[in-house]
């Protein structure tokens, strides 16, 4: 004999609904991305990364199946740029610990930004003023500042990633900041389709 667990069900049948809500709304809001003018679109995806190149190649890639297909397509896109271009990138965020970016910067990127950077608000601080020293020393050493994916980070861990890159050579170190920044990347065009 079979027990039903009227309760059980329901709430099966709420998650459920809410993954297919949420598909649902990935799928509306790539659809309208994949439909925008070229200069709309650039516009929305110049809010996950502030290349410009990147952008206009991003454009040149659409249609995007999905949003694993926007990743994808954007990973490629982001590996296939120079050094100029991860630069350019770069200036769109502000340093660890600040609010202002050195480049113009959308709003929405900005209030990404500073959820990313959450983890700075309980920091100490003596925390802060080393971060801004060693923001500092890092700006001075490789020329850009130091970029990290910061979400879901602590300020003592985001403060130990900045000592432990301190130490690389600049090549090294430009390919791991452009990582880091291919990451912020990802998790920025998943909010962008998520609405």
């Amino acid at each position: 004999m079979i027990h039903w667990d009227r309760g059980r069900l329901a709430r099966n049948q709420r998650a459920a609904q809410k993954l297919l809500d949420t598909a649902n709304l990935k799928t509306a809001e790539l659809a309208s991305l994949n439909s925008l003018a070229a200069d709309e679109a650039q516009n929305e995806l110049l809010k996950c990364c502030g290349s410009k190149r990147w952008a206009e190649q991003m454009i040149v890639e659409r249609h995007f199946e999905n949003v694993e297909d926007l990743i994808a397509k954007a990973d490629r896109v982001w590996w296939s740029l120079d050094p100029g271009d991860w630069l350019e990138a770069f200036l769109s965020h502000p340093k660890i610990g600040e609010k202002k970016a050195a480049a113009a910067t959308p709003e929405q990127s900005k209030q990404w930004s500073a959820a990313e950077q959450a983890g700075i608000a309980e920091a100490a601080n003596s925390t802060l003023a080393k971060l801004a020293e060693l923001n500092r020393k890092y700006q001075d050493k490789f020329g850009y500042i130091f970029i990290v994916c910061a979400s879901g980070k602590s300020s003592e861990e985001m403060l130990a990633i900045l000592r432990s890159r301190l130490e690389n050579d600049s090549d090294e170190e430009l390919h791991i900041a452009a990582a880091e920044q291919a990451k912020i990347t990802r998790l920025r065009l998943q909010k962008l389709v998520e609405g």
